[in-house]
């Protein structure tokens, strides 16, 4: 079992969602982060000042799959997030000890 981890741009959520869904993924988590890459943030004007905004939002996706699927995981979050530009996000691989499904005490890969 892993958990694939993506960070994405916010508007690409529904198609990273969707991607998931139709290769059998049911669950993941969503969080709002904030961060930087080489996009290195950028400037913005408000009220007529400028301001450095170093800090870009995104979103990071958690979702656990057995280790089997991964690749296919990897592969439909790359496809669905890329927009060519700089900024598209990083996907990180992790493994997981143990799993367990707190309502019926199922598992590892059962409790996916």
């Amino acid at each position: 079992m892993k958990i694939v981890m993506a960070i994405i741009k916010p508007f690409k959520l529904e198609e990273v969602r969707d991607a998931l869904t139709a290769i059998g993924v049911h669950g993941l988590t969503v969080t709002e982060v904030k961060g930087y890459g080489r996009q290195k943030g950028h400037t913005e004007i408000y009220r007529g000042a400028e301001y450095a905004v170093s800090f870009l939002p995104k979103l990071k996706i958690e979702v656990a799959v057995a280790s089997e699927f991964v690749s296919q995981a990897i592969e439909a979050i790359a496809s669905a997030a890329r927009t060519g530009q700089i900024g598209d996000g990083k996907i990180f691989v992790t493994p997981i000890e143990h799993a367990v499904r707190i309502r019926t005490g199922e598992t590892d890969t059962d409790a996916l």
